[in-house]
């Protein structure tokens, strides 16, 4: 007898992600993340439970709307956006990334110190 916490949830991700609506969010977050569909995808199956797939759009909305008000490296990063919203980062990782970029505007332009800050938050996303 098989109980169904022993079952491969995969397909049945898979198979949510690639739903029409839930398809553009997962691009949408990929684009942003500046990584393939079918990467974050893996990454998505491997992480979330069911339940966040299910509501990944909602979330993805409201991070839009209400996520890293005010500080451009935050927001840049999407420093609430991946911990809170769509928790792609862990909290510590995602704050000596933002430390570490804020500290590069310093020392180089902003828009490069927030594009190696990007590829770092790329990195623990596929870590």
């Amino acid at each position: 007898m098989k109980f169904l916490y022993e079952k491969d949830l995969r397909q049945m991700k898979y198979t949510i992600l690639t739903s029409m609506r839930h398809d553009e969010t997962v691009r949408a977050i990929a684009a942003r993340l500046g990584m393939s569909d079918a990467k974050l995808r893996m990454v998505l199956i491997r992480r979330f439970d069911m339940s966040l797939l299910e509501n990944i759009e909602s979330r993805w909305q409201m991070g839009q709307q209400h996520a890293d008000d005010g500080d451009p490296v935050a927001a840049e990063l999407g420093c609430d956006l991946f911990t809170r919203f769509i928790p792609l980062v862990d909290r510590e990782t995602m704050q000596t990334i933002y430390s570490e970029t804020t500290a590069m505007t310093q020392e180089m332009p902003f828009e490069e110190a927030v594009a190696r800050g990007k590829e770092r938050v790329r990195e623990a996303v596929l870590s």
